[in-house]
């Protein structure tokens, strides 16, 4: 599910509910998978409120649901902002102008008289050059979550089925009554 939710849009795990320890939540897009490291990887803004949450209390929960497979994932794990390093840098190029565009306007969550988008007037609805987004990088960060557990839950009419992995004991898996 989560391997699928990085490439293909259409997939629940592509846009899951990412919370963080202070009952804050989000639907944030899915960029990477490491299904090795088991960790996720999600794009984010540097000045957003939810980066200085996880760097107080890195626990960081993910909730999936797959209407489609009647299949519940709920991941816990722990958070790591990163702004510097090859992974981040890789992130950036691998980026479009387009979706980089979001990192040169207002930090998330700062107020404003009227509706906005928080991007600059003159790049509504524009991809900027490469000159224009150079001080955008600066805002640009990765939400990395080393998964420690997964709560998967199948819904079925004839009885549901549950099961707990804590992949901090070699992946011990444990049967759970739904």
């Amino acid at each position: 599910m989560l391997a699928n939710g990085v490439v293909d849009r259409s997939r629940a795990a592509h846009t899951p509910v990412v919370g963080t320890a202070d009952g804050d939540q989000r639907i944030m897009v899915l960029r990477a998978f490491d299904s090795d490291a088991m960790t996720l990887r999600f794009h984010t803004d540097s000045r957003a409120p939810k980066c200085a949450v996880i760097e107080q209390d890195p626990a960081v929960h993910v909730l999936i649901y797959d209407r489609d497979r009647k299949v519940q994932l709920r991941l816990a794990g722990v958070g790591s902002i990163e702004t510097e390093g090859q992974q981040v840098d890789d992130a950036w190029s691998e980026a479009t102008n387009f979706a980089r565009r979001c990192y040169l306007g207002s930090a998330p969550g700062a107020p404003s008289d009227i509706p906005t988008s928080g991007l600059p007037d003159h790049l509504e609805g524009v991809a900027p050059t490469d000159e224009q987004l150079v001080e955008a990088r600066e805002n640009f960060a990765l939400l990395l979550v080393e998964i420690e557990t997964i709560d998967w839950f199948f819904l079925d009419h004839h009885g549901h089925r549950r099961a707990r992995i804590d992949l901090r004991d070699r992946g011990q898996e444990t049967w759970l009554a739904p």
